[in-house]
């Protein structure tokens, strides 16, 4: 059985970064999109970033420039750099796993069949 396990989330004040992590274990996801979403008690899960198998990345326009999204195959962890945070950042974040290549079906969450528990960022102005 899949399992993801996200961390590196925790409190910044606005400006600051911090790198959050998902190491994906039970299953080999080196051959699928991944992807972080957030979500916050107010709104649904959105998409943040997303990687395919061939390293394409999308971005949410709001962390545009200011998040990297990467992957690391031979320890099957997934990456979020993320710098210049701003308050509305403020979410539990997520990464999950579509099987498939492509992400398809990003920045919804439809199509993605694995997820982590999340991480909780925040950040304070």
């Amino acid at each position: 059985q899949v399992q993801l396990v996200e961390s590196g989330g925790g409190s910044v004040q606005a400006g600051g970064s911090l790198r959050l992590s998902c190491v994906v274990s039970g299953d080999t996801y080196s051959g699928a999109c991944m992807a972080w979403f957030r979500q916050t008690p107010q709104n649904e899960r959105g998409g943040v970033a997303s990687i395919a198998r061939d390293g394409g990345t999308n971005y949410a326009d709001p962390v545009q420039v200011r998040f990297s999204i990467s992957r690391d195959n031979t320890i099957n962890t997934l990456y979020l750099q993320m710098n210049s945070l701003k308050p509305e950042d403020t979410a539990m974040y997520f990464c999950a796993a579509d099987r498939r290549a492509y992400c398809y079906s990003w920045p919804r969450t439809l199509g993605f069949s694995a997820w982590g528990q999340g991480t909780q960022v925040t950040v304070s102005s």
